[in-house]
């Protein structure tokens, strides 16, 4: 199956804006997003002594909180798709 659009940020203009899709085969959430400010990036990776730099292959991005809606809608997705 195709990864699922779930829907995209409601207060900008359509054009590189935050979005949602969902992959209920891989069982995974997909997002777009703002990269982080440098600062914001630092201050994630130095939270918990756990946490070390993201590595290459991995990205920390920012979602608007209007956007919870749409992730929620992502996450039922996925639970449906368990269910399948």
């Amino acid at each position: 199956m195709a990864v699922e659009f779930v829907g995209i940020d409601p207060s900008t203009d359509r054009d590189h804006c935050p979005t949602v899709w969902v992959d209920p085969d891989a069982q995974e959430i997909l997002f777009q997003g703002w990269n982080p400010r440098p600062e914001t990036q630092a201050d994630c990776e130095g939270t918990s002594p756990a946490n070390g730099p993201v590595p290459d292959n991995e990205a920390i991005v920012r979602l608007p909180a209007r956007m919870v809606p749409m992730i929620r809608e992502a996450c039922d997705a996925i639970e449906r798709a368990q269910l399948r």
